[in-house]
């Protein structure tokens, strides 16, 4: 039986990267791995446990074919190695950092991929966003504005998991736990 991709989203801040840090070897019990992106940041950026590669070295990787998933946002270019592939089809569960307006093309190639959105209150995201330092004031209340239209539409007809992550990381972690463990509990339809 193949694994499912679990396809994480949320806005820059909300705290994925340090959900993913926490939740890494509870997932790994799941048999969920953990999968790196691949993205035009340099390696020195402060920020998710990523794959640095200049925008040639990511055109050539993913004009090769190495990439499941690749998309841009932000002035970046993101991929997720075709290694995916692989631990999914060996029946491994796969947790991404994926990009809200990438779930289509993402539902399109993993139709049981498992949507999880977090969320984070708007003075709580600010706050972080500041307290980050990579963004201007004009691209924080840019990245603040995308949210609240993001919020309004829905991008796909799938229902997508919420997980609050305003609060206390321990519950955003057990949140995300259950629903993976929920998810690895194969169809009985």
């Amino acid at each position: 039986m193949d694994g499912r991709l679990i396809y994480l989203m949320g806005p820059s801040g909300s705290g994925k990267d340090s959900l993913i840090d926490a939740a890494r070897e509870p997932l790994h019990a799941l048999n969920c791995e953990v999968m790196r992106r691949v993205i035009t940041r340099s390696a020195e950026s402060v920020g998710e446990d990523a794959i640095g590669v200049s925008p040639q070295e990511f055109e050539r990787l993913q004009l090769a074919g190495e990439f499941s998933l690749a998309w841009q946002a932000n002035g970046l270019s993101y991929g997720i190695p075709a290694e995916m592939d692989q631990w999914l089809k060996a029946g491994k569960h796969v947790l991404v950092n994926g990009s809200r307006a990438n779930l289509r093309q993402a539902i399109e190639g993993y139709p049981s991929l498992l949507p999880v959105l977090l969320t984070v209150r708007d003075d709580v995201l600010r706050e972080r966003l500041l307290r980050r330092g990579r963004e201007t004031l004009e691209q924080i209340n840019a990245r603040l504005a995308r949210n609240a239209l993001f919020k309004e539409r829905r991008s796909t007809d799938r229902p997508v998991h919420l997980i609050d992550n305003s609060g206390d990381l321990a519950d955003a972690v057990g949140h995300l736990l259950q629903l993976v463990s929920f998810s690895a509990v194969p169809d009985q339809t």
